[in-house]
Order: C-alpha cells, then sequence, then structure tokens
C-alpha cells in the first residue's frame, strides 16, 4: 500500500474519532458515536495490518484474538455498576501498551549505528513515563472501585517527598537516555520508577475522587499514546492521542469545577479521610434529632404527591437499584404523579455514570434533570427521595463557610416540601462530614440498603 493511500485511509480514521466525540457529547446519540468510533479503529487496525506487510502477521491475529475476545466479553458481562472499574482497567492498558512500544523501540532502535534523533529518543522517554504512571495509577483505581483495597485515602509520613523522589528519579533517568547514553537499563529503570509513582500517586486519593483521577489518568494514556506516535510516525496515534489528552483534561477540570475543588486538592489533599467530629455524629451525640419513617409511611408521601424527585448517588450504584427506582417511578406515574431524576455532575463513579445507569433501566432521557435545571424545580417538589447520596446534597455547601465543601455546587434537595433519604446508617459520606440535611425538620431517614427499601416502597405503594 502507497503512503499516500495509508495516509489517506488514516485521516478517514481521524475523522470518525472525531464524530464520534461529537455524537458521544449527546446520550440519545451515544451509541452512534460508539458505532462511528469503532469502525474507525478497525479501519486504522487493517490499514496497519496491510501496511507492515506479512510481517509477524500471525501474532497480530492472536493478539487481534486475545484482545477482541476479552473486550467482546467484557461488554456483555460486566454489569453497568461495574462500568467504571472496567473504564479504569481499560485505561491502564493503554498506558502499559504506549510504556512497552517505548521499551521495544529502545530495544530495536540502540542497536542499530548512530545516535537516536532528540525528538526520537524523548518521545520514547514521555510514552514510558506517562504510560507508566498511567498503567500502575490505573490499576489501583480499578482496585479502589472494585472494592479490593480501602476507597478511604491511605497516607503515611513523608508520601510526597518519596512521591516526589521516585518521580525525580525516573526523569533523571529519562534525560539521561535524551542526551545519548544509549543504555537500555536506564529505560526499565524509568520504567519501574515510574510504576511505583502511579501506585503511591494515587493510593492517597479518596475513592469518591476516583472519577477525577480516571479522567486525569486518561489524559495520561492519551498523552503517552500520542508520544507512540511519534516514535512510530504514526498520524493516526498521534492525532487519536492527543484528542483523548484534551478531552480527558477537559473533563479533569471540569469535574473539579463541578466540585469547586482544585486539581492539586484532589490530588495532594487526601480528601475524604474522616474527622473526629464526623465520627461523633456518626456515633450519635445526641445533639441532634434524626426522624426516622417506615416504608409505609414513606410510600403514602410518594401516592399522594404530585411531583416527585429522585436523587441517585452512590449508594444506588452500589446497591444496583436502578431498575427497582424505575419500577417505583412507573408506579408512581400510573397514578398520575409527575416523576424526574435529578442528576449532580459528579454523582456515580464516574462523570455520567447515573445516567448511564438510568438509561440501562429504560428511565427516558427527557426525565434526567442535569443540577442546573433540577434545582428550579425543586420548590415546587412534594417529594425528593435521595437514594444513596451525602455530599452533593449538603447544605453546608451553601451555607457554612468553615466546611471542607464549601462552595461546591449542589442540588437543593432541602427547597422541597419533604425530603426522603434513602441510606444503610448515619455514617458520614466521602467528605467525612456531617450533612445537616439528615436534621432537617422536613427530612425523614428510611434506613436499610437503598435496593431492598426500595423493593419495599414497591410492594407498598401497590396496595395503595
Amino acid at each position: 500500500m502507497s503512503t499516500n493511500v495509508t495516509n489517506l485511509l488514516y485521516l478517514i480514521t481521524i475523522v470518525t474519532f472525531i464524530l464520534a466525540l461529537r455524537f458521544l457529547s449527546n446520550p440519545a446519540h451515544a451509541r452512534r458515536g460508539n458505532q462511528i468510533g469503532a469502525a474507525g479503529m478497525i479501519l486504522a487496525v487493517v490499514v496497519t495490518w496491510v501496511d507492515i506487510g506479512t510481517t509477524s502477521w500471525w501474532a497480530i491475529v492472536i493478539a487481534m484474538l486475545l484482545g477482541g475476545g476479552f473486550g467482546a466479553f467484557a461488554a456483555r458481562k460486566v454489569k453497568m455498576t461495574a462500568m467504571p472499574q472496567m473504564v479504569a482497567l481499560f485505561n491502564g492498558v493503554g498506558g502499559g501498551a504506549a510504556a512497552l512500544i517505548a521499551l521495544a523501540e529502545v530495544h530495536r532502535i540502540l542497536p542499530e549505528a548512530g545516535r537516536p534523533k532528540i525528538d526520537i529518543s524523548l518521545a520514547i522517554m514521555l510514552s514510558a513515563l506517562i504510560g507508566s504512571i498511567s498503567f500502575s495509577g490505573s490499576m489501583v483505581a480499578f482496585a479502589k472501585l472494585q472494592e479490593l483495597i480501602g476507597g478511604r485515602p491511605i497516607t503515611y509520613p513523608g508520601q510526597q517527598f518519596v512521591n516526589g523522589a521516585l518521580f525525580i528519579g525516573a526523569a533523571a533517568c529519562g534525560l539521561v537516555l535524551v542526551s545519548g547514553v544509549q543504555d537500555e537499563w536506564l529505560l526499565w529503570v524509568l520504567i519501574a520508577a515510574a510504576l511505583a509513582f502511579g501506585v503511591l500517586f494515587v493510593l492517597p486519593i479518596g475513592g469518591a475522587d476516583m472519577p477525577v483521577v480516571i479522567s486525569l489518568l486518561n489524559a495520561f494514556t492519551g498523552l503517552a499514546v500520542a508520544a507512540g506516535g511519534f516514535e512510530l510516525q504514526n498520524n493516526v496515534l498521534i492525532v487519536s492521542g492527543m484528542l483523548v489528552g484534551a478531552s480527558g483534561t477537559l473533563l479533569t477540570l471540569m469535574m473539579g469545577r463541578a466540585m469547586n475543588r482544585s486539581i492539586a486538592n484532589v490530588l495532594f489533599g487526601a480528601f475524604g479521610q474522616v474527622s473526629a467530629a464526623a465520627a461523633a455524629v456518626a456515633a450519635g451525640d445526641g445533639s441532634a434529632t434524626v426522624r426516622s419513617a417506615s416504608a409505609e409511611d414513606v410510600a403514602v408521601m410518594l401516592a399522594y404527591a404530585h411531583k416527585v424527585v429522585f436523587v441517585p448517588g452512590y449508594g444506588l450504584a452500589v446497591a444496583q437499584a436502578q431498575h427497582d427506582v424505575r419500577q417505583l417511578a412507573d408506579l408512581l406515574e400510573a397514578k398520575g404523579v409527575e416523576v424526574s431524576y435529578a442528576i449532580h455532575p459528579v454523582a456515580g463513579r464516574m462523570p455520567g455514570h447515573m445516567n448511564v445507569l438510568l438509561a440501562e433501566a429504560n428511565v427516558p432521557y427527557p426525565q434526567l434533570k442535569e443540577m442546573d435545571d433540577a434545582n428550579p424545580e425543586f420548590p415546587r417538589t412534594d417529594v425528593a427521595v435521595v437514594v444513596g447520596a451525602n455530599d452533593v446534597v449538603n447544605p453546608d455547601a451553601r451555607n457554612n463557610q468553615a466546611s471542607p465543601i464549601y462552595g461546591m455546587p449542589i442540588l437543593n434537595v432541602d427547597d422541597a416540601q419533604t425530603v426522603v433519604v434513602l441510606k444503610r446508617s448515619m455514617n458520614p459520606g466521602f467528605a467525612g462530614i456531617e450533612n445537616p440535611l439528615f436534621y432537617n425538620p422536613k427530612t425523614v431517614m428510611l434506613f436499610g440498603d437503598a435496593k431492598s427499601s426500595i423493593e419495599k416502597l414497591i410492594a407498598d405503594v401497590k396496595t395503595l
């Protein structure tokens, strides 16, 4: 295949990736965006395969069967509630692949006569460094989301010093390589240090901040892939990598803005450690009164309301209660109740997670209200049902300047006539702080697993 034809087909692939991003911006067209992006990737793989000729074709076939088979299996078998973990895993694999390509290129180039060009050496160094950090960091994010390790920040004295030393050591090895020292072991040391840095970098970050971390590491993977494109002189890798890097960076900044926190605070603040005050509140110090209600009482409130708004959170995803919420909503609508869903930008385990979970339960798109559209609706809402959400409905974000979440945009559920909170216990949320909403006179608590509680509400609403 001629170079011009290859570049033309790669250009078509690049256009499909851009169109895929455009369609993914709207939930109604997201499936089409995925299909367009997949078609572009198939074209890129085929063109690359043909372009390299018969070299190691059998190895490529085996790799395609293994990777494609695993991807197809995961897409069909992994539950929607576990999708964030799969995204973190796939993202890490991309970064690891970029690091392996860098290692392979060094192994191929160094025996050749002459010194590698500085731009190629720099691309190899960046690809190995960023890709290794993305791989190991994403594996830790996966483990936190999968609850293989604790979701709370894991800290130790001097962690920033250790992290800084690891990163500087890895970067120093890369700079020595770029300067012209042709020793492959330097890249091995760089990769080992970067892998260790990725692990220690993510461990101190709380589990509920994993959406931001995943997005940032996704941007890292994109940059590593783009650097790999310079190594291989492959335009489609350069452009697609930069698309991922730019979109991941933008999404990271947008999520930080949605929480009114700087990215530095997310990454280095160990946000989410339970404070002593929060622990006292969780234990119950008698200073405030919580009203609890039975499922029968809440069912009566819902069945005779004019407008009900469900506010899904992390607890809904953990309990896998999206289908039950939809069933309850259908029962209420059959009784003439107006139902909608208020979605906070950082609710769930990753951006758009709540939208995807509810869409998987066939909740109509028009009923999904983003925060800016949902907040004006609360004053005319009879019952706001908070399902597993905590910090994103905490009024302290508006009223208490001493609160660590002060200034964070929240869903104003306390403007509703009645608030029903479905929660396992009075344990503090991710921020580790008290939530005054739970002690508001208009709030009632329905304690228990979200799925079980909603199943009881369904049974009781049916009898009314």
